[in-house]
């Protein structure tokens, strides 16, 4: 059976492009890098806080750049990506959840902030389940805008592969992917072909709020896998589509 699957991924134009297209060829997939994000720094930092949370490596590198520190702050991160990033920065982490999510983050939170300041740093696209969620615990929450992801200019080759029906499969790694490329094919007067592409696809969606944004906009999602990491959704997503694709 041939595993040339061919997969578009929409991570941003960064080393975790490179990342994704590196993982989808050990794969035996045949990658489709239409980067779908890029971030644009703002220049904020953290205030400072009893609990600080951060939810992305590129949030904590451009903080760091700021040369904003910790201090006596307990430091949140979202996940082990995330950790990792601090650590190599020279911070010590003391909460990592169980789940990698803004839920999780809550879950692990959520009986020990009542009546304690929380900053959220992160980009303009954060969820509302990790904000709402520490207050509706009892935090004083402050949210820190430190990127702005906005699509990147050129992007959307891949929805005329789509259109084309000629993409075997799809992985979404965030609702703004869904809704950038959507735009995209949108612009190039494609979207309902495109859709209608994906749909005949195997589409592979990170997590949860990923999948919901794409079944509310007509899109079918075929897997989420149980842990909300990339390679566990693109071994997933490739593992899927290749049964049906023969020499």
């Amino acid at each position: 059976m041939n595993r040339d699957v061919r997969t578009a991924v929409f991570r941003p134009g960064d080393e975790r492009i490179d990342e994704a297209v590196a993982l989808l060829d050990s794969l035996g997939a045949d990658p489709v890098p239409d980067p779908m994000l890029t971030v644009e720094p703002t220049g904020a930092t953290p205030e400072d806080a009893p609990y600080v949370v951060m939810t992305s490596k590129t949030g904590v590198e451009l903080v760091d750049d700021e040369g904003w520190t910790p201090g006596d702050a307990t430091l949140v991160a979202i996940g082990e990506r995330t950790a990792r990033a601090m650590r190599e920065v020279g911070w010590e982490v003391d909460v990592v959840p169980e789940e990698y999510s803004s839920a999780g983050l809550v879950a692990a939170l959520a009986d020990d902030v009542a009546g304690e300041r929380v900053e959220v740093a992160r980009s303009d696209h954060g969820s509302g389940v990790l904000t709402d969620g520490l207050a509706d615990a009892g935090a004083d929450v402050h949210e820190t805008v430190l990127y702005r992801l906005v699509r990147p200019a050129g992007s959307g080759d891949s929805v005329e592969l789509a259109a084309d029906g000629d993409l075997d499969a799809a992985l979404f790694t965030s609702s703004l992917t869904v809704e950038h490329f959507l735009d995209a094919a949108a612009e190039r007067g494609v979207r309902e072909a495109a859709v209608d592409g994906l749909n005949d696809a195997v589409v592979g969606a990170i997590g949860d709020p990923t999948r919901e944004t794409a079944e509310s906009l007509g899109i079918e999602v075929d897997v989420v896998p149980e842990e909300a990491a990339f390679e566990s959704l693109a071994t997933a997503a490739v593992e899927a589509a290749a049964p049906s694709y023969r020499e």
